[in-house]
């Protein structure tokens, strides 16, 4: 494979493409940190922030502020990446983790519902509206600052490792749960632990924008630098042109939201819920899952470049489509062991979604436009499907009285997925400025084997 064609990624010292997967990473690790924790505290969010009595409303109150925030993710998406395909990847990607890391900074500052009443969840909803916002740029711009350092033929790998600090930040806030769930009292942790986990925020926002601060943009984006062609074309025109694309790439992340959310935020959730298991039990068995998946992102990514990112599609909808129902049958037991099984048997579909789509969303769109158009996809299908995830999920369960009604909703967002997976190219191993500004007929778009 030549790599010339990426924009000097022959070039690119294995010392600097580490780096550039460290600021990526741990970027990433601080912006999922930080959703993860709302997630797996919302039970104690719920009895905090809103009016007690009804202790499932104040659940799905708590959830729906989470979906709320997630509709700031689109205009986040569009704002950031417009700005990143202007000004570069580097210094977006150093603003969105500062903000983020103060939003959530702040969550775990602010006075409850039996302090201020009714102001304290709209401080909530406003504090998780800027962390939507912020994240709206992240992940798009993470993952096309990686595609573009890495070599043609392992960008599956390399992309894996987005994932893995995603993974990994849910593992960590889960650990951190049961750490702060076994050494202080219930007490304690109503009182002030819940707020510890929000706090960690700040400084590990400073750290990750000092790492973001020391590295060069990526070989793509100075390439069109020194071409002059760094203006992003207009948000109409993106639409107009790659239109079909970002819709037949929203209709596969669709999977990879509500797969990603079920698996990593409301399986704690569902199994205190339906399975009446403790905090402690439900957070350990989300550990054990969440601790798989990161260990076999490395290996889906080097799935995908060995068989191509159409076949992963088509693997990662059929692992969730027979998962989700043992999974979830496994999580209402209520058991720890069981439980965690049932977790690591979601991970699989939730993996494979999760790192093709890393690598699809700079793979689609050519460079002048990669930012904008994969944070449009991205931003809007987890909108739609990852915020409400929770939310619909626990309705779900109280309209039908069926624990397993969530499962029915994965399968028919899995079917929807690998439709609009499939009206995708095949782009394994092709050059990231091979991608022509109008997008080429799947038929003849189709990259063969290396």
């Amino acid at each position: 494979m030549n790599n010339n064609k990426t924009g000097g990624t022959d070039s690119i010292s294995p010392a600097t493409l580490r780096r550039v997967l460290a600021a990526s990473a741990i970027g990433n690790f601080i912006e999922w940190f930080d959703f993860a924790i709302y997630g797996f505290m919302a039970v104690i969010i719920s009895q905090h922030f809103f009016p007690q009595g009804d202790p499932t409303l104040a659940l799905i109150q708590t959830f729906a502020v989470f979906a709320v925030s997630f509709a700031l993710r689109p205009l986040g998406g569009i704002f950031f990446g417009t700005l990143g395909d202007r000004i570069g990847r580097k210094n977006v990607l150093a603003i969105t983790i500062i903000m983020m890391a103060s939003a959530t900074a702040l969550i775990g500052l602010l006075p409850t519902y039996q302090s201020i009443g009714m102001l304290a969840p709209l401080l909530l909803t406003l504090a998780r509206c800027a962390q939507g916002f912020s994240a709206g740029g992240e992940y798009a711009g993470a993952c096309a600052f990686v595609m573009e350092h890495a070599p043609d033929d392992k960008r599956g790998w390399y992309g894996s490792f987005i994932p893995v600090s995603t993974f990994s930040a849910f593992a960590t806030a889960a650990a951190l749960g049961l750490g702060l769930n076994s050494l202080v009292s219930e007490a304690t942790m109503q009182a002030w632990g819940w707020r510890v986990p929000f706090l960690i925020a700040a400084p590990l926002g400073l750290i990750g924008l000092y790492m973001r601060l020391k590295l060069d943009d990526s070989p793509a984006f100075r390439l069109i630098q020194q071409e002059h062609n760094a203006t992003s074309a207009p948000l109409k025109e993106t639409l107009t042109t790659h239109g079909s694309t970002i819709v037949s790439l929203m209709a596969f992340i669709s999977a990879t939201a509500l797969s990603f959310y079920m698996f990593s935020t409301y399986f704690a959730t569902y199994m205190q819920v339906a399975g009446g298991a403790t905090r402690q039990t439900a957070l350990l068995a989300s550990l054990g899952g969440l601790i798989v998946a990161a260990l076999l992102c490395p290996l889906a990514g080097r799935y995908s470049d060995l068989v191509g990112r159409r076949n992963t599609i088509i693997t990662a909808c059929g692992s969730l489509a027979i998962a989700v129902f043992p999974a979830y049958s496994l999580a209402a037991s209520g058991t720890l062991w069981a439980s965690m099984l049932g977790a690591s048997l979601m991970a699989v579909g939730a993996v494979l979604c999760g790192v093709v789509t890393a690598a699809l969303l700079s793979e689609q769109f050519p460079t002048r436009v990669r930012y904008t158009a994969s944070a449009l996809s991205y931003n809007v299908a987890y909108t739609i499907f990852g915020g409400t995830a929770p939310l619909v999920a626990t309705w779900l369960i109280d309209l039908s009285g069926n624990n397993l009604a969530p499962a029915w909703h994965l399968i028919a967002i899995a079917a929807v997925a690998l439709l609009g997976g499939l009206r995708l190219p095949e782009t394994r191993g092709i050059s990231l400025t091979d991608i022509p500004e109008t997008p080429r007929r799947r038929a003849s778009s189709v990259i063969p084997a290396a």
